[in-house]
Order: structure tokens, then sequence, then C-alpha cells
């Protein structure tokens, strides 16, 4: 099967597949992630598909699939998570992790991805380039311009509260 028809064939059967999952499975969202699941799958095999005579099927196979062994991940999470208790509570971010969030949303991604990095992961610029595939000199400029355009969105951690405040 050639790119071109495999193209076709997916775009011919998603929906129809992704109908017949739903209903074996009583979950949109789950028969949409198998069936895309399964045609990733199917995607490194499409040779083997157009030989087998029925692609369809053999989708419909490995997403059924995919579907029990979700379902017996979760049925032993969820035995798991019965045998141990639940987990303790977690806190939700303070209003500090707030600002700084919002203010990183403010930068470009390359400039949120590199300050996030090197202020949050504590990587050097040289760990950032190697993992970015960046240059040293661009990641030292992402850090600079995200460092400046931080400075006017986030509070001075060293100013006094105003009285009342």
């Amino acid at each position: 099967m050639t790119v071109e028809e495999f193209e076709e064939f997916y775009a011919s059967a998603v929906r129809r597949l992704t109908g017949q999952l739903y209903v074996m499975l009583g979950d949109l969202h789950e028969a949409q992630d198998v069936v895309q699941e399964a045609f990733v799958r199917g995607w490194s095999r499409r040779r083997q598909l157009a030989g087998d005579g029925n692609p369809e099927a053999w989708i419909r196979t490995v997403a059924w699939r995919l579907a029990v062994s979700r379902r017996r991940s979760r049925r032993r999470s969820e035995e798991a998570w019965r045998r141990h208790g639940e987990p303790p509570p977690v806190e939700g971010p303070g209003p500090g992790t707030v600002a700084l969030v919002a203010a990183l949303r403010e930068l470009s991604p390359k400039q949120r991805r590199t300050v996030a990095l090197h202020y949050v992961c504590d990587l050097s610029v040289e760990q950032i380039g190697a993992e970015t595939g960046l240059s040293t000199g661009t990641v030292k400029t992402h850090l600079a311009r995200g460092r400046a355009a931080l400075v006017h969105r986030l509070p001075d951690p060293h100013a006094e509260e105003p009285p009342g405040a």
C-alpha cells in the first residue's frame, strides 16, 4: 500500500471504524484514541495490510485489542489504589506559581521553554542547547530576552508589601 493509498484508506475508514468502536466500547473518546493508535501501528505495516486483503478488519482488531488492554490496565490500577488507599491530597499551585505561569505564557514558546529548562529544571546553557538543538548563543539570547520580558510581568519578590495588603 503506497502512502497515497494508505491516506485514502484512512480518509474512507476512520469515521466508520470510530463509530464501530464507539458502539463496541460505549466511550467515544476511547474509540477515537484506539482507532488512531491502530492506524499509527498500521502505517508501519501498510505493505502487509495491502496484501492482507482486509486492512479495515486488521485496524478494527488492533483497536479492539488496544481498548481491552487499556481497560485491563485501568482495572489493575484501580485495584492497586483500593489496596493501598487513596493518594494524599495535593495542594493546588500557589499564587506565585500562578503568576509565574501567566507571565511565562506571554513569552514566545522558545523563550518559555528555554527559561523553564534553565530556572525550573536547573539545566545549564550547554545542557539546554543539547536538549533543544539550539546553539549556546541562541540559548543565552532566549534567556536574556525572557528575563527582560518577565521583569515587567512578575512582581518583585524583594519589594515590601504595601500597607494594608
